[in-house]
Formats: structure tokens, C-alpha cells, sequence
């Protein structure tokens, strides 16, 4: 299968230019500076991907704001300077939000013309500014999309989307990805396309019931839940179904009833449809976020991350870890030796 070189073993940046606290000049300066994109390339990975806010690059009425735009400069200055690439990810549109404790319409963006254009318009500004920059920097057109419902009209606005950027852009590498937060058994629903610089992105946080343990923004999880790392999917199962049915995911799926613990078989059947996918239309995979909350012991996310990235390796899927820094999944707070057993694997 083909790989994306320069985008195989990253982190993402999140909480920076997307899902910030608190909207000021402060926090862009000082969340993540030089120093981390040096980190970074020592830790031994190859690139970030940096989720960003339309809000941190357009007003309200749709006008550039140029000092948003200097914060990708300035991280395109520090990935030459560290030999990094990046992922530009447009994490919010405007129109659309993933985010599970932002009650707006979910399918909203996909039926209005007027805010696919302006979505076009933003990528094609993006695209001006770093296309040049092809070997380094690659775009993934929108984080998460939520609703199967729109299934259709997501991949028709993709298509027009690569086509836009193209423009602007010749020789960059475009991701996409589906629908249900970007699962990865949606990935054979993608629309085709003969582009031969645009790979298909999934996330994975499979079992939820271990990734998300406690999170306080998932429906029907105590914050008080804990389970290790790993178990048989008997145990999650049953576990599972006791805390909330709405966190069961692909456990429940009969294509693992004879698997007796989880384990990098887990993945490999769980990716297997996308694999499939990807190989036969000669695309590459990507996993633009993978990764487990801090309130797991570490040995257990250690496991976990070592079994996920086993998966990686043996078909050629380049990643990007969830979280570089805080929004409860960082690893630059764990402890030295964990920190950097964990970092082996990524």
C-alpha cells in the first residue's frame, strides 16, 4: 500500500489554534513554542498536525486575519528549522463543529451552498499560502464529520474541495475522511478519485470504554470508571454494557466473538475493510488521531499504544498521536521513562 513519507509518525497539536480555553494573544504565544517543535523532533517523530479554528483565520464576516496566518508561518518556519512536516487540519468551519457539548446543527454546512463556498474559499486561501510548501506541508480538509445522514453530500463537497485547493495547490497531499468522527468503517464509503496526492484519514480510540475512561464530555461515562489494559473482550463487554450501551463500538461486532483478548488481531480486523479499500484504489491510510485519556494508568495506555501502532507498521499507516499537550490525553506531563517508552511506539 502507498504511504505519505514525511507524514508517518506524528503528533497532534490540539489545544492551540483549535479547542482552546480562551481566545488570546497570551495562549497562541505561549501554549506551544519553538522549543516543542525541537522536542518534537528529538522524541524521533516526523511531523504534527495542527488543528485550527476558522475563527483563528477569518472573522465573523469571512475577512483573512493575518495574525492567525503567522502562527502557520511561524510553525512552517519551525518544521524546516527541526526537519518536521505538517498537517494543517481545519478542525471547525465556519457552519460546522464536531463538538459533542456545542448543541448547533450538525447537517446544517452540508445543505447550504453558501457555506460550502465560503469553506472553499477558506481552503483556497490556505492553499495560496502553502502550496509552495509541498513537501512539507499537507491539508486535511475537516475534522470529524458526525452524521451518516450526510454520508452523500460530504463527499461531493470533498471532491469540489480537492478540486478548489488544485488550484492553488498542484502538489500538495489532501486527506479526507468520513462520517461518524471520521470512523474507520466509513472509510470504504469515500468517494473515489484519481488525485494520486490525496490519502483517506480514521480515527481510532477503540475501545472507547478504555480511551474515554472518565471523560467527562462522553454520554453515559461515570468519571469514576476505570478499566486496564489489556482484558478479554468478554470483560469489556460486560463492563461496557453495565456502565452505558452507547459506548459498546466495535466490541460488540461479531467479526471479534472469537478473539479472547484484545490485541493487535483487534486492529487488524477492525481495519481490515479499509485496508482493502485503500489498497485496491491505491491510496494511503491515515490515522490523524489515535490515543488514550490520562486518567488510564500508564502502563495500560503503553499497551494499548503499543498494540494500535503494531497494526500501523505492519501495513504502512501513518499516524498522528492525540495529545501532544493537555486536553486530557498529553503526554508531555508523564513521567520520563513511560513518556518515552510510549514515544518508542508512535
Amino acid at each position: 500500500m502507498r504511504k505519505m513519507d514525511g507524514f508517518m509518525h506524528g503528533v497532534n497539536l490540539g489545544g492551540w489554534l483549535s479547542q482552546f480555553d480562551r481566545y488570546d494573544t497570551a495562549h497562541f504565544e505561549g501554549f506551544i513554542t519553538e522549543k516543542d517543535f525541537a522536542d518534537i523532533a528529538a522524541l524521533g517523530l516526523d511531523h504534527v498536525r495542527i488543528p485550527v479554528d476558522y475563527v483563528v483565520l477569518e472573522e465573523e464576516d469571512g475577512t483573512p486575519k493575518e495574525d492567525g496566518y503567522r502562527y502557520l508561518d511561524r510553525c512552517a518556519a519551525w518544521c524546516g528549522r527541526y526537519h518536521l512536516s505538517m498537517i494543517i487540519d481545519l478542525h471547525k468551519t465556519y457552519g460546522y463543529s464536531f463538538d459533542p457539548l456545542d448543541d448547533t446543527d450538525k447537517t446544517a454546512f452540508f445543505r447550504d451552498a453558501a457555506l460550502q463556498e465560503r469553506f472553499f474559499t477558506l481552503w483556497e486561501r490556505i492553499a495560496d499560502r502553502y502550496g509552495k510548501k509541498s513537501d512539507c506541508v499537507a491539508f486535511e480538509l475537516l475534522n470529524e464529520i458526525i452524521s451518516p445522514s450526510i454520508e452523500e453530500e460530504w463527499n461531493g463537497i470533498a471532491i469540489k474541495a480537492i478540486q478548489r485547493i488544485r488550484s492553488k495547490a498542484p502538489a500538495s497531499w489532501i486527506i479526507f475522511g468520513g462520517v461518524m468522527y471520521n470512523a474507520v468503517v466509513s472509510v470504504p464509503h469515500l468517494a473515489e478519485t484519481d488525485d494520486p496526492k490525496v490519502a483517506y484519514t480514521f480515527h481510532c480510540y477503540e475501545p472507547l470504554a478504555f480511551t474515554h475512561q472518565g471523560a467527562y464530555w462522553v454520554k453515559g461515562m461515570p468519571s469514576n470508571f476505570r478499566i486496564d489494559y489489556p482484558d478479554s473482550i468478554t470483560h469489556y463487554r460486560d463492563v461496557t454494557h453495565t456502565v452505558s450501551p452507547d459506548l459498546a463500538g466495535a466490541i460488540y461486532d461479531d467479526a471479534y466473538s472469537d478473539l479472547s483478548d484484545l490485541s493487535p488481531e483487534f486492529f487488524e480486523r477492525l481495519f481490515a475493510p479499509a485496508l482493502e479499500t485503500a489498497a485496491a484504489r491505491n491510496i494511503p491510510l491515515y490515522c490523524g488521531e489515535y490515543g488514550v485519556i490520562d486518567l488510564a494508568d500508564d502502563v495500560s495506555r503503553i499497551n494499548w499504544v503499543k498494540d494500535i501502532c503494531s497494526i500501523f507498521d505492519k501495513y504502512g499507516i501513518g499516524r498522528s498521536y492525540w495529545n501532544y499537550r493537555e486536553k486530557d490525553f498529553g503526554i508531555v506531563n508523564m513521567k520520563d521513562a513511560r513518556r518515552k517508552e510510549l514515544v518508542s511506539y508512535l
